[in-house]
């Protein structure tokens, strides 16, 4: 089968399309045919770096899947051939979704929402399960809460600002100027134009905040929760420095790393049937321009997601 591995870890240019032997699903595991394959950070990141470390041979990126069920492993219940699936294999153990086919825990996955299709469905799992996670299961996100999602207009942030909507929150934003109307029409009750505003002069008393993006937001995104508010870092662990620093001023942080999660891909397939949830991709790639999208999504300046095409 097709994929993309590389050699070293670096630029986009590292990136190569490689022929290698299609996986066989073993017990209590599916082999899904990818029809598209989300990208996020941690993809880039990984590429340059080695991210964690949990690489097979040859490595091979991604983790956001939308395909269909090839072939089924001994003691599979819940799918069989033919089925559309989404997911988030394996994480942050290799899944390399940058290829025709994944073999991964059939439990790593749900049916793909039926009004998706596989681009669309593809850009949800880590990103909507980061969101989710954060959100519903770390920060409990209740009505009347008041939430402020940093980059808002992101891969993340787009989809937590629709799930925290959701649940009933006052949801405010950190974007650009130019994604405010998006993010009015995806739900956010507030924007703040991180380039015009400082955010702590223009929030207070939050209940809930999202960051993704690390450095300073966390230390300043301490002043604007009430007492007994959570800071939820999802950039790097070592944002649990903040731990204590928050505990002394009677609030909550850390750093949160998302789980492959059947019950949030549920949850999430739910809210788009109900209308609640909608992704926003920024751009479509062939799996040959993996590279040429990494280049893309290091910008920094996309809105909603990149995905890669894999079969038609």
């Amino acid at each position: 089968m097709r994929a993309i591995s590389q050699r070293s870890w670096g630029a986009p240019e590292v990136l190569t399309e490689v022929e290698v032997e299609r996986p066989q699903p073993g017990p209590a595991e599916i082999l899904v045919r990818v029809h598209a394959a989300g990208i996020n950070p941690v993809d880039w990141k990984s590429r340059a770096t080695g991210g964690f470390g949990l690489w097979g041979e040859p490595p091979i990126l991604g983790w956001d899947v939308s395909g269909v069920v090839e072939e089924t492993g001994p003691g599979v219940t819940i799918f069989q051939p033919g089925d559309e699936v989404f997911g988030m294999p394996r994480f942050p153990h290799q899944a390399g979704a940058y290829a025709e086919y994944v073999t991964a825990p059939a439990r790593h996955f749900a049916p793909k929402p039926a009004g998706l299709d596989h681009v669309q469905a593809a850009a949800l799992p880590l990103a909507g399960l980061t969101a989710w996670q954060a959100l519903v299961d770390t920060a409990d996100v209740r009505p009347g809460r008041r939430v402020l999602i940093h980059a808002a207009a992101g891969g993340v942030g787009h989809l937590a600002v629709q799930i925290a909507k959701a649940r009933g929150a006052h949801v405010i934003g950190t974007a650009r100027g130019s994604k405010h109307e998006l993010l009015r029409d995806l739900g956010a009750d507030e924007l703040i134009d991180y380039t015009e505003t400082d955010f702590t002069e223009a929030v207070a008393d939050l209940d809930v905040v999202i960051d993704p993006i690390g450095g300073d937001y966390g230390p300043r995104s301490l002043k604007v929760l009430r007492p007994d508010g959570v800071l939820v870092s999802l950039n790097s662990p070592d944002e649990d420095a903040l731990r204590p620093r928050a505990a002394a001023l009677g609030r909550r942080a850390g750093f949160m790393l998302v789980e492959p999660d059947r019950t949030g891909l549920a949850a999430i397939a739910d809210l788009v049937s109900s209308g609640r949830l909608r992704p926003v991709i920024d751009a479509v790639f062939p799996l040959s321009e993996a590279a040429k999208a990494h280049h893309h999504g290091e910008t920094g300046r996309t809105t909603g997601k990149l995905i890669l095409t894999v079969h038609d």
